[in-house]
């Protein structure tokens, strides 16, 4: 654990509000975070000051001590009641991280509030976690089945043809999830589960797409409260009978932003990872050990780049710096896998990966639904590369465009040309029964039952090609 100061112990530095902060959201981090990165390593050591977005906060740049701080909850706890400046109302009051951080959900939580949440979360998480559950076998049936179908929408043109990965796979196939998950009454509930994107992206319309997010889930929320079943809201209701229903509304928004831009990265990434001639990586994915691809590709481009912030309860020395008690500590993700110190000690040749990485987190707040994610993230990268044979980059591997928020990096489109294989898909998915009455037609026929408006606009990117 870090050391423990006096207060106002000597280290040959004023306070954090007062210091010289080079601005962690720029041009450069945009194009390549590693840059960044290694400028205030050079700077500062293992731990620096920085300016996010307004703010000032320590970024963690070592890998040792990001261990530290994420395995010692007692000492560097999280919990926004804990943040100095945000107690004496120092935060700007249209700061864009406020939306996504004041949802006081399992992830941001301190307290003892958050012991009986976690225990809740493993609980509720363990149907879908453990493969031999039948609840777990149905949803991987599912997510296959819908990945196949995102597959035949976008190769509807013929055997060979152009695609963006990101936009027509990654993105919409963990909404697809989260909806199995959730335990939505059909499929129309997408517009608002998008919304999710914005809240990360930590965009101007963060805070309205919140709004609207958190009323969704509250709707939903409330008729699980009524009428459970066999998904995530009503076995967490289950575990944790006293939530209310805007608590509800929170731990479900923790997992849909687990369980969507996350994987959706993920994804990605290891697409790219392979078929850009990674040998380790490629000869895992042929051995059938995908998750050893996943492993070493969240090495090297994590797709939760940053965690939320933690603050220790008093004053402590990190790094080359003491970190007044009350002060906001980052750990940065990206920083501590590319740590010299670190990263030397890993053999970029071993088609087994290190499982070191901290992707998920470290400690006792590890990820509770990191399994799910992954085994979510593996079900797309293997239908891809079953289905797709002779996939290749419509660009430079280093023109392919990134997008960068605080919290998350990844691609915003991955162009591939690819040729359909011979490997076949899963039937699609019987239609849900259609009322009838007495001597009357079907109220509606399922083969022209209107698809979503996340199916739509699909269905329009393909049609627009």
């Amino acid at each position: 654990m870090g050391v423990q100061l006096n207060s106002g112990a000597a280290a040959g530095h004023g306070s954090l509000e007062s210091m010289s902060l080079e601005p962690l959201m720029t041009r450069d981090y945009e194009r390549d975070p590693a840059i960044v990165y290694e400028r205030l390593r050079r700077t500062h050591g293992p731990v620096a000051p920085v300016d996010l977005l307004g703010v000032p906060v320590w970024l963690v740049l070592g890998y040792e001590e990001a261990l530290q701080v994420l395995r010692d909850d007692h000492a560097w706890p999280k919990g926004l009641e804990n943040w100095r400046a945000r107690r004496e109302g120092r935060l700007p009051a249209d700061w864009p991280l406020a939306p996504s951080l004041d949802v006081n959900h399992v992830l941001i939580q301190g307290g003892e509030g958050y012991r009986g949440l976690k225990v809740a979360w493993d609980a509720a998480l363990r149907p879908f976690q453990d493969p031999r559950h039948p609840v777990a076998k149905q949803l991987k049936t599912k997510i296959t089945r819908d990945a196949d179908e995102l597959i035949t929408l976008f190769t509807q043109g013929g055997r060979t043809g152009w695609a963006d990965l990101s936009a027509q796979f990654s993105r919409p196939l963990p909404l697809m999830v989260a909806s199995h998950l959730l335990g939505f009454p059909g499929s129309q509930h997408d517009d608002a589960l998008m919304d999710m994107w914005r809240v990360l992206d930590a965009g101007p319309d963060a805070g309205p797409a919140l709004e609207r997010l958190l009323a969704t889930l509250s709707e939903l929320g409330a008729s699980k409260m009524k009428e459970p079943g066999n998904d995530f809201p009503s076995y967490l209701l289950a575990s944790h009978p006293g939530l209310s229903v805007e608590e509800l509304s929170r731990e479900l928004m923790m997992l849909l932003g687990m369980t969507s831009d996350h994987v959706g990265i993920l994804i990605s990434n290891t697409v790219v990872e392979v078929i850009t001639g990674n040998l380790p990586a490629s000869a895992s994915l042929s051995a059938g050990l995908i998750r050893e691809t996943m492993n070493r590709v969240v090495m090297q481009k994590p797709p939760l780049i940053n965690f939320v912030p933690r603050f220790p309860l008093a004053d402590m020395r990190l790094g080359e710096y003491t970190i007044a008690a009350g002060d906001p500590v980052w750990v940065s993700v990206g920083a501590a896998h590319a740590d010299p110190s670190f990263a030397e000690k890993v053999c970029p040749e071993s088609a087994i990966s290190t499982r070191a990485h901290l992707s998920w987190g470290a400690g006792p707040r590890q990820c509770p639904a990191r399994e799910l994610a992954g085994g979510a993230a593996a079900i797309g990268v293997s239908r891809l590369f079953e289905r797709l044979s002779g996939l290749e980059l419509s660009l430079p591997v280093d023109q392919l465009p990134w997008r960068s928020s605080p919290f998350m990096r990844g691609l915003r489109s991955l162009p591939v040309r690819y040729t359909l294989s011979d490997a076949p898909a899963l039937p699609p998915a019987p239609p849900p029964a259609v009322p009838t009455t007495a001597g009357s037609a079907p109220v509606a026929d399922a083969a022209v039952r209107p698809r979503s408006s996340l199916w739509r606009y699909l269905a329009g990117l393909v049609r627009g090609r």
